[in-house]
């Protein structure tokens, strides 16, 4: 059994110690939080400390805070020579302090801390300097996912970025959806339909093959009627961008 320690209990870090603690093949021996936190009742079993002198020892730590605090908070860990990765799509291994072992174990989904995902379909990308810590990670990372893959530094900065586009830049479009139409008092409901149907349709087709819509089609009327309502909107030009983009991608 694998003794790991949680180092952050944010979106991410609640998510991993669910997941990890639900698992007869590792131990969530602690979790520290820089500022005293309550575990959630089906945690509560598992020692929390925010004193980080007070870190248990484990087989693996990781830190799973934001992105531009990982540098230095590594730097302040209280030992050497340990295993200790961070959960981060765009950060690189190498920027962990080099008084222990560093590596990556980078799970590819969204989280919200109260929001608890399924692990089981979830890419877990990881990364190591030695080969037997690589091994080590595959092994945390199989307890909990179907699909673990080693991918470097800087593939995984390739990676994070696809994922800005089809995760975060996707959902600032849902937002612009749901106001346009609460000026006309109609519910972003009417849309989740639509939304999982796109989304179902990748499980099948290429983005090129399920690509729809008025752009698409060059149908100039539909769009010229689009830009109409939205001449007044901050809409109107993402909406010009993004039409332009699909007819240079299909049309040219």
């Amino acid at each position: 059994m694998l003794d790991v320690v949680i180092l952050g209990f944010g979106n991410i870090g609640s998510n991993l110690c669910n997941a990890l603690d639900d698992t007869s093949q590792t131990s969530v021996v602690q979790v520290f939080n820089r500022s005293a936190i309550e575990l959630p009742n089906n945690l509560k079993s598992i020692p929390f400390t925010s004193n980080i002198s007070e870190i248990k020892e484990a087989d693996v730590y990781i830190i799973a805070i934001p992105d531009d605090a990982i540098t230095d908070f590594s730097a302040t860990l209280p030992f050497n020579d340990k295993l200790v990765v961070h959960t981060s799509g765009s950060v690189p291994m190498q920027a962990l302090d080099g008084k222990n072992k560093k590596g990556v174990f980078y799970p590819l989904q969204t989280f919200t801390k109260n929001n608890l995902v399924d692990f089981s379909e979830i890419p877990i990308c990881i990364e190591a300097e030695e080969e037997t810590d690589l091994k080590l990670l595959r092994t945390l990372g199989e307890s909990i996912s179907k699909n673990v893959t080693e991918v470097s530094s800087e593939d995984r900065k390739t990676l994070h970025l696809a994922a800005v586009f089809v995760n975060n830049f996707v959902n600032h479009m849902y937002h612009i959806s749901e106001d346009i139409l609460k000026e006309s008092n109609l519910g972003f409901e009417l849309l989740k339909p639509l939304i999982a149907e796109t989304a179902n349709k990748i499980k099948g087709l290429t983005p090129t093959q399920a690509q729809t819509g008025p752009a698409k089609r060059n149908d100039l009327k539909t769009i010229e009627n689009h830009l109409h309502l939205l001449k007044d909107s901050p809409y109107k030009k993402v909406y010009e961008q993004m039409t332009e983009a699909i007819k240079k991608e299909y049309l040219e």
